[in-house]
């Protein structure tokens, strides 16, 4: 299912170019953020906290949970933050991070086609566990986070 949810928000500032340029209906910003219509940090967090849950105890996700340090706190606190400010909210993950860009910063980490479908599972699962009640940005932030995922496979 193809969804609108580009515009304001989806990882851009104001006024940079979309990671959709060539999606005709990304001229029109939606009326809230795809944050806003996520439900906020507090959905994020949930999101974030169901994703490393799953990437923790399910089998499926062993090989990419491998790549991952022991301890996973830093990364479900980092998490929520850098889907706020990607998604349209509070931009305080990329004001602290200045210059970061999530594809140099997998860059180091041996991310096949396999491990990226492992993250995008995982990370679809997650979102549909927790069940935002817009399901069309649900599934929209789903694909999304997928493509990002795919685009960071380097085999």
């Amino acid at each position: 299912m193809a969804v609108n949810v580009v515009g304001a928000g989806w990882g851009h500032k104001q006024g940079s170019r979309s990671l959709f340029r060539s999606n005709p209906l990304a001229t029109q910003a939606p009326a809230t953020s795809p944050y806003d219509r996520l439900g906020g940090i507090e959905m994020l967090r949930r999101i974030t906290d169901r994703f490393y849950d799953l990437m923790e105890t399910d089998p499926a996700f062993a090989e990419l949970r491998a790549m991952h340090a022991p301890d996973l706190a830093p990364m479900r606190e980092s998490l929520p933050g850098f889907l706020a400010g990607w998604s349209g909210g509070p931009r305080d993950w990329f004001e602290a991070h200045p210059g970061k860009c999530m594809m140099s910063m997998h860059k180091p980490f041996p991310i096949t086609r396999d491990t990226a479908k492992q993250w995008a599972d995982c990370m679809a699962r997650a979102i549909a566990d927790v069940a935002p009640e817009d399901r069309e940005i649900a599934v929209g932030l789903s694909e999304v986070l997928g493509q990002m995922a795919r685009g960071m496979a380097r085999d």
